[in-house]
């Protein structure tokens, strides 16, 4: 007789009923898992050693963990830094000593989200890694570099897993098509479009299969189209962390295809952070940044042009304002490019910054009251508009003894190559000057 009270078992999703079983099942990660290569080898090796996997979501950090404590018949303990504190730690701890005293077993001690424990926490691990009491493998989507414990990182290697191509994906659509959902079948343009949504995430791609199937089943419909999954999935958001490595990639790759006077490139990555819900306003400050840094005095209408996109884009907003921000970059990609007025503020500063206080001369202080004049404050300053083209040849505008400087070298490019004739004929007029 069943019992009545037992509790139900829900069933598993179908992200975990198609979790490979085996190394040779893993689709993705060649460059590790090929013949020859580091994760490969580490299996065949027959030793453990500690790892850090670093990747975007749905590319198989938990699923290498898990393969790799079967394949050596070791415990396996997870633990998520986003639900574990230092209590949850010690207990894993407990239960690997208990294990390797009763059973002989050793642990795997998997820790999803790594980079989300403080340093206290991280530092926990490491008497226990170093004893050889537990083999810690930390699974993470931010740079471990920034985000783990030089001491804990030093300790593991690190394996950097890639986001699953497209053909890649296109596999395990036919294996999840073969083993869960047969009888349902799929445009080619649907095909696309939801290995397009998944954009490189096995998992998200196993979760939106799996809601397709049971909208499939719920409507009577064995053939799914288009227009099928326009009624059936949410926004297409891609993958797009806001405050992750990811979102700091994007930006370097705009702001660089925008230095290197590729006005496509530039349109790419600014309409996929668009895409993935990156804040305009935020790309709209970058993109005026980008005008000061690159651009400069090479083509100052690039400046008006960028302010001018950011404050149509907060009376516009979004999409519309987006047009606004697009022809801006296109612009900047387009433009003459110079960093001498980036270079040239970033050398002075330097420069103050490890220069005494040097005194402004007294010729170039204002002499507003009797007492000042009588200091000689102003006095022999030259007014440039009563001299010779409106320029005081050979006067000396810095403080006195400081060494001679030249910060701004402009460039040969744009509107520069004018400034560049004129300080150059300015500098000869001084030369003339000290005869």
């Amino acid at each position: 007789m069943s019992d009545l009270f037992a509790p139900v078992q829900p069933a598993a999703p179908l992200a975990e009923r198609l979790r490979p079983k085996h190394i040779a099942e893993v689709i993705g990660q060649s460059h590790l898992l090929g013949n020859g290569r580091p994760l490969r080898l580490a299996f065949q090796s027959g030793k453990l050693h500690s790892m850090i996997l670093w990747g975007p979501p749905g590319v198989g950090k938990t699923t290498l963990a898990r393969l790799m404590a079967a394949a050596f018949d070791a415990e396996f303990i997870p633990l998520s830094a986003v639900l574990s504190g230092v209590k949850d730690i010690r207990e894993a701890i407990a239960q690997a000593q208990q294990m390797l005293q009763q059973n002989g077993r050793h642990t795997i001690l998997f820790v999803d989200e790594v980079h989300r424990f403080n340093k206290s926490q991280q530092d926990a691990f490491l008497p226990f890694v170093e004893q050889g009491l537990v083999t810690f493998i930390g699974a993470t989507t931010e740079n471990p570099s920034f985000e783990v414990n030089n001491a804990l990182l030093s300790r593991a290697q690190v394996y950097v897993l890639h986001a699953l191509s497209a053909e890649e994906l296109a596999q395990l659509f036919a294996r999840a098509q073969q083993e869960e959902m047969q009888g349902i079948a799929f445009d080619e343009d649907a095909r696309e479009r939801i290995i397009g949504y998944a954009d490189g995430d096995a998992r998200r791609l196993l979760n939106v299969l799996e809601q397709l199937h049971t909208a499939a089943l719920t409507a009577d419909v064995n053939h799914i189209d288009t227009a099928f999954l326009d009624n059936t999935l949410a926004q297409n958001l891609r993958r797009f962390d806001k405050g992750g490595e990811a979102f700091y990639d994007q930006i370097s790759a705009l702001h660089k295809s925008v230095r290197g006077s590729n006005p496509d490139a530039a349109l790419y990555w600014l309409v996929r952070m668009l895409d993935g819900g990156a804040d305009a306003r935020y790309l709209a400050r970058r993109i005026v940044r980008m005008a000061w840094e690159d651009i400069g005095l090479a083509d100052p209408r690039a400046l008006q042009i960028t302010n001018d996109a950011a404050q149509t884009y907060e009376r516009l907003g979004s999409p519309e304002g987006e047009l606004a921000l697009a022809q801006a970059v296109l612009y900047l990609a387009c433009a003459p490019k110079s960093n001498a007025g980036y270079v040239a503020y970033n050398a002075a500063r330097a420069w103050v910054a490890k220069d005494g206080s040097r005194d402004v001369p007294l010729h170039l202080r204002n002499a507003p009251t009797k007492l000042m004049k009588q200091l000689d404050y102003g006095k022999d300053y030259r007014y440039a508009h009563d001299e010779a083209s409106g320029y005081a040849a050979g006067e000396n505008y810095f403080p006195d003894g400081m060494p001679e400087v030249s910060f701004y070298q402009p460039t040969e490019r744009g509107l520069e190559a004018k400034i560049a004739e004129k300080l150059a004929h300015l500098r000869k007029l001084d030369e003339q000057s000290r005869g």
